[in-house]
């Protein structure tokens, strides 16, 4: 008999009246974290540094940065599999479009990326892409930082030394009756964690 069963998976928001290291509270988010990712391998969070206006502003900005012609993102290329332009092909999926921004949370590398895509470097998206990938890479700390503490592991565990890797995906649905509705995602990978920032918009 076929059980039809969802899974539910947490969410946990982080206050900042919880987020003074070693306090009470502090220790309560850092075991509910660690739960989660025992778990569920995921949660999702609420984390309030990462404003509203923000995450808007940067799914405007990667509606505009798909609409690039396409010999524009060619030229978006890396050795590294997924890591440059992955444009629809039978090869990985006719429904699927992504590209790839290396160290995302260097100004720099964000600035030689836009001036690739758009003439004029487009400096307003390198000012909110490097705001959101900043702050995403705060709470990527924030958040290894707290299963450290929760398995007791001790400060030499924070050593970290890596670069952000930052996807845009692009998703077309199945539906022909919804084909103008599309569903954009933005994958910030780090060696430790990745996080998933999803919205759904018109297309043209």
């Amino acid at each position: 008999m076929a059980v039809d069963a969802e899974i539910v998976f947490p969410v946990i928001e982080f206050h900042s009246s919880d987020l003074e290291r070693g306090t009470e509270r502090w220790n309560r988010l850092c075991k509910r974290v660690r739960e989660a990712c025992e778990t569920f391998g995921c949660f999702e969070v609420v984390y309030e540094k990462i404003s509203k206006n923000v995450r808007e502003d940067v799914f405007g900005l990667l509606k505009e940065l798909f609409d690039v012609p396409v010999e524009r993102k060619q030229k978006n290329t890396s050795p590294i599999p997924f890591h440059g332009w992955v444009g629809p092909c039978k090869e990985i999926s006719l429904l699927y479009e992504g590209f790839g921004l290396g160290d995302a949370s260097n100004y720099d590398s964000i600035k030689s990326f836009a001036q690739v895509m758009w003439p004029d470097g487009h400096p307003h998206f390198c000012d909110i892409i490097h705001t959101m990938t900043t702050q995403m890479e705060e709470l990527n700390k924030l958040i290894w930082l707290m299963i450290i503490d929760s398995y007791e592991l001790g400060n030499r565990s924070l050593d970290m030394n890596y670069k952000t890797l930052m996807r845009m995906m692009k998703y077309i649905p199945l539906n022909r009756e919804s084909m103008r509705v599309g569903s954009l995602l933005i994958l910030i990978n780090h060696s430790v964690h990745s996080f998933v920032a999803s919205n759904s918009r018109a297309g043209n």
